[in-house]
Parts: C-alpha cells; sequence; structure tokens
C-alpha cells in the first residue's frame, strides 16, 4: 500500500491544477470589469478566462522552443518536462469539463420548482421542455445538412460532424466535449476539438446576437436596458427560510447541499456502470450504446436528481423528515461555480492544432454562422408564439442559453430584467428538466449516427426531421376555445 507523502508534487497536483483554473478566473473577472469591450457585450467571466488560460497554456506548451530560439541547444530537466506536464494538465481540465456539468445538473435538479405561495410548477415547463429540444432538432438538421454535403468535398470531415452543433450550441462545451471525444473514437480526427470550437463559437453568437436583438427592441421602445451591473437583494430568507434546517448546527447547510449532489452522483455513476455491464460490448452497437451512455452522464445524474428530489418529498410527507433540507440559493451558487469552472477548463482544453485542417475550418465557420441565424430567427418566432406575455425576456434567456450556455442566457436576461420578475428564469431551469424527457430520440441517434452502414446517417438525418415536425405541432398548438 503506498504511504501519502506530504511533499509529493502528486500529493499537489490536484489543489495546484484547480488553482491555475482559478487564477484564470481571477484575472478573467479583472478583465471583465476593467475592459469596456467585454462588459458591454456581456461576456461571461468563464468565457474570457478560458481564452486567456488557453493562451497560456499553449505559451508554456511552446517554451522549449522559444527558449531554444534566443538558445540554441539548451535543454534542462525544466524544459524537458514541460510538455508532460502540459499534457497532463489537459487530461486534467477535460475531467473538471465532464463532471462539472453533471454534477452542476444535479443542482439545478434538486431545486424546487415550485410556487411556494401557488404550489403550482412555475413557468412554461412543458411547451420550453419542447422548445429547447426543438431548437436541438434544428440545429442537428441545419448542421448535418452542411457536413453531409462538405463530406464530398473535404476528406477529413465526417458526414455526421453535424450534429456537434446542437451539442456545441444547444447543450455547451461539457456535452460538447463529451459527445466529440466519442466521435473521434469512431474515425472523426479532431472531434472533440471541433465540438469545443463549436461552443466556443457559440458563445460570441450568444453575446453578440443577444445584444443586437435588446438594442434593437430597445430602439423600438419595446423595452428598456437596466444593466446586468444592478444588484438583486438577497434576503434571509434566502438562505434559511422558517421550514428549512438552520445555516449551522450539527451539519454546515451548505455541506449538506455538497453531499446531496456527490451521493446522487454516486449513484449515477453506479446506475451507468450496470448498464453498461448489461448491454456488454459484443457488437458495434453496444460498444456505441456503451460509449454514449458514458457521454450522456449528465443526462443521468439530472434523472438521479429528480428520484432524489422526490425521495426526500416522499419521506417529508410521511413525516419521517420534519424539515426542508435542500436550499435554492444555494444550490444555485453551487451550480454556478461548477459551470463557472467547467466552461473555463472547456475551453483551456482546446487542441488547437486539430483544426488546423481546412476542410474542418471551412465546415466550422459555414455551420455556426449559418446555425446561429437560424436559431435567431427560429427563436424570434417560437417565443412570440408561446411567451407572449414576456417575449423579450424569453427570447434573450433562450437565445442565450441555446447558443451559449445557461449563464449567457441569465447574463442577458438581467439586462432587462435584473430581479427576474418574469418567469423567464425558471422556465429555463424547469424547462431544461423537462427536455431530459422529450431528449430521448437525440440520444438515440447520437449513438447510432457514425455507425459504417448508410441508412444509420440517413436514417437518422430523416428521423431528426420528422420529430422536429412533431413535436412543433405539440408545441405551437393552440388550446380549443371552449363554447360558452
Amino acid at each position: 500500500m503506498n504511504t501519502f507523502q506530504n511533499s509529493a508534487f502528486e500529493s499537489w497536483a490536484l489543489i495546484i491544477g484547480f488553482a491555475v483554473v482559478a487564477l484564470m478566473m481571477m484575472f478573467g473577472n479583472i478583465i471583465r470589469r476593467k475592459v469596456k469591450f467585454f462588459r458591454n457585450l456581456l461576456f461571461p467571466t468563464a468565457i474570457i478566462a478560458g481564452f486567456l488560460g488557453l493562451g497560456i497554456k499553449y505559451l508554456v506548451y511552446y517554451l522549449p522552443e522559444l527558449i531554444n530560439l534566443f538558445n540554441e541547444g539548451y535543454t534542462s530537466s525544466f524544459t524537458e518536462g514541460i510538455k508532460p506536464l502540459v499534457e497532463n494538465f489537459n487530461w486534467f481540465l477535460q475531467g473538471i469539463t465532464y463532471h462539472a456539468l453533471a454534477l452542476g445538473f444535479i443542482a439545478m435538479g434538486l431545486k424546487t420548482v415550485k410556487d411556494t405561495k401557488t404550489s403550482k410548477i412555475k413557468g412554461k415547463p412543458f411547451k420550453t421542455g419542447l422548445l429547447i429540444v426543438n431548437t436541438y432538432l434544428l440545429q442537428g438538421i441545419i448542421g448535418l445538412t452542411i457536413t453531409i454535403g462538405l463530406a464530398y468535398v473535404f476528406e477529413n470531415l465526417v458526414p455526421y460532424a453535424g450534429l456537434l452543433l446542437p451539442m456545441g450550441f444547444g447543450q455547451g462545451p461539457g456535452q460538447a466535449n463529451n459527445i466529440g471525444s466519442i466521435f473521434e473514437t469512431q474515425g472523426f480526427i479532431g472531434g472533440q476539438t471541433y465540438g469545443l470550437a463549436i461552443a466556443t463559437i457559440g458563445f460570441v453568437w450568444a453575446s453578440v446576437g443577444g445584444i443586437y436583438y435588446i438594442n434593437k427592441r430597445a430602439k423600438e421602445g419595446k423595452l428598456t436596458r437596466v444593466g446586468e451591473t444592478k444588484s438583486k437583494i438577497i434576503t434571509t430568507t434566502d438562505v434559511e427560510t422558517p421550514e428549512e434546517i438552520p445555516v449551522s448546527e450539527a451539519i454546515d447547510k451548505m455541506s449538506v447541499q455538497i453531499i446531496f449532489i456527490v451521493v446522487t452522483y454516486a449513484f449515477a455513476y453506479l446506475f451507468m456502470l450496470l448498464i453498461t455491464k448489461l448491454i456488454g460490448a459484443e457488437s458495434d452497437f453496444a460498444k456505441s450504446m456503451t460509449g454514449l451512455i458514458w457521454g450522456f452522464n449528465f443526462i443521468f445524474a439530472m434523472l438521479f436528481a429528480i428520484i432524489f428530489k422526490q425521495g426526500l418529498k416522499f419521506v417529508v410527507k410521511k413525516r419521517w423528515m420534519k424539515r426542508k433540507y435542500t436550499n435554492e440559493y444555494m444550490l444555485n451558487r453551487i451550480s454556478g461555480v461548477l459551470f463557472d469552472f467547467m466552461v473555463c477548463a472547456s475551453l483551456m482544453s482546446i487542441n488547437v492544432e486539430s483544426l488546423a485542417n481546412p476542410g474542418l475550418l471551412v465546415s466550422l465557420l459555414i455551420i455556426t454562422t449559418v446555425g446561429s441565424i437560424l436559431t435567431y430567427f427560429y427563436l424570434l418566432y417560437t417565443t412570440k408564439e408561446i411567451y407572449p406575455e414576456y417575449r423579450d425576456e424569453a427570447f434573450a434567456t433562450m437565445f442565450g442559453n441555446l447558443t451559449g450556455t445557461a449563464p449567457n442566457g441569465i447574463a442577458l436576461l438581467r439586462e432587462i430584467d435584473p430581479n427576474f420578475e418574469s418567469p423567464a428564469a425558471d422556465d429555463l431551469v424547469t424547462g431544461s428538466s423537462t427536455a431530459v424527457m422529450f431528449g430521448a430520440p437525440i440520444l438515440i441517434i447520437t449513438g447510432i449516427i457514425y455507425l459504417p452502414q448508410w441508412y444509420y446517417l440517413w436514417g437518422s438525418f430523416v428521423a431528426l426531421i420528422i420529430f422536429f415536425i412533431v413535436f412543433n405541432y405539440f408545441m405551437l398548438r393552440k388550446p380549443k376555445k371552449t363554447k360558452v
């Protein structure tokens, strides 16, 4: 048995890794507050920190070559150990991206989605869930249409690469990293970086397109841009309501939230392990489904969070537990921290060399441009139909979320609704939960589209179109008026 050595680098590697990411976040926040360009475009600190860290990572990686330019022939144990150290750090960054996504979704899933005064579900969860999934489907159709055509021109581009558009835009860098890694194992060289690059460009579109919309509506006199720097007042009831456990007694209240999140994730892991053991790895289909299960770890994490939350409700109803243990404010803060680290780490882990191929670059620019424009106009129409009472708040939130990440959507929303008086923020939470139910077709398609037989690709493409039409029908259908 190995003994713990407090002076060994291995004992400090995890702390140093987190410290590097945290340092980038700190400098990113300074840049965000001091540089007007980034502040006006509402670039989240984590995105600026990620790009800053990516640049520093490559500067350190090529430091031996830079030293050799000025001192030819110079070598030392220090310079020889830099590249392996950076490569190991890249593995650490990918680990943060993978796990922080699932842990953040658990924190969101444990939150209460009902109004405490009316006991009704906040916002329009089912319509919003359909809208989120429909946008994924639209982005998948756009991406596949472009990459299927370009695959005949560029041999390094696989036809199913376009499915990474909804993964990078709709679901963010965490899922783009997961599915890109799966595609890479199936023959798409540079698939992981391709997915992360889509997510990165999506951040830019989320900010530019969102601010364009807000400024346009403000000039029309339809809304007032308040400014995201206005603080929201937090009261003691946000942190400790009468029916909840105290902030600190035998165990700290924050510790309870973290315990719930970690235990839930552990159960999700055991379930995924059991499923993959049952599936086996004898056939190509079984292998693809196994990879897909671990790639969609956040979905299983969210499902177990919902199960765990229902279990807590059951024991409270039976009076086996008399007080509420979860706290929405603390869970929000935990998910915020996790998503900040996830975004920063995912951008820092990008492998720029993988995008040196002209075919990948051309297809990347085309699908992100076309995908962003069509997503903009699709949401422009659907949010007007679904949320007529708060269409501007809904568009800002959904466009930011469905081209960037949830923090992008919230940042845009705070420009026009700083105190979250509209249900738009609640729609984002409740809709993300219900989207898990409607997102099953995409889950299956992602696991089979790259299989070698031609009908998997074309069957998946046709299936996306069919589901898009059907889901839109139910989403936009107006309720029948009852005769008086």
